[in-house]
């Protein structure tokens, strides 16, 4: 007999290597995950997994261990022409493409005459983190969220 997945709900503030704050739980709706599911960062997985209900944890990630080094090999210049019309092009837009390593998103990080510069790392990628965690719950994750894939917030499914 094999163990139920379990959903682990956390409060969180992620910070830069300078300190400065980059995200955060909102207050009373802490990030949630089905273990093994690939939902948040491997590491800091295994490192909220090892909690107990309330406990508070910092936990410092480097680069590597976070969203990685950036990857040269997903920076690249695409010709304007391969490309929704320039006039409705902006930095940030993200669209998606078939890579080596499967479907991923790039997103818009600069504009010529004739090309957009295209990243496909994460926008975190390169940098190192820090977590302040605090575990609100651990439970079964159900049926349905297993099926889902993801977990669902008080009262059952919310998109």
């Amino acid at each position: 007999m094999s163990q139920k997945a379990r959903v682990f709900s956390f409060d969180y503030v992620v910070k830069d290597s300078e300190g400065k704050e980059i995200d955060s739980s909102e207050p009373g709706q802490p990030l949630m995950f089905i273990e093994g599911s690939g939902q948040i960062i491997p590491t800091l997985e295994s490192e909220i997994k090892n909690l107990k209900i309330g406990d508070n944890k910092h936990i410092a990630l480097t680069a590597v261990n976070a969203y990685g080094e950036i990857d040269k090999n997903l920076v690249m210049d695409i010709p304007l022409t391969q490309l929704p019309p320039v006039d409705s092009l902006k930095i940030g837009d993200n669209f998606w493409a078939e890579t080596e390593g499967g479907r991923r998103p790039f997103r818009v990080v600069k504009i010529s005459d004739t090309h957009a510069t295209m990243d496909g790392n994460h926008p975190l990628a390169g940098q190192d983190l820090s977590f302040d965690v605090k575990l609100i719950e651990i439970r079964d994750a159900t049926d349905e969220e297993l099926q889902h894939g993801h977990a669902h917030g008080p009262g059952g499914h919310h998109h």
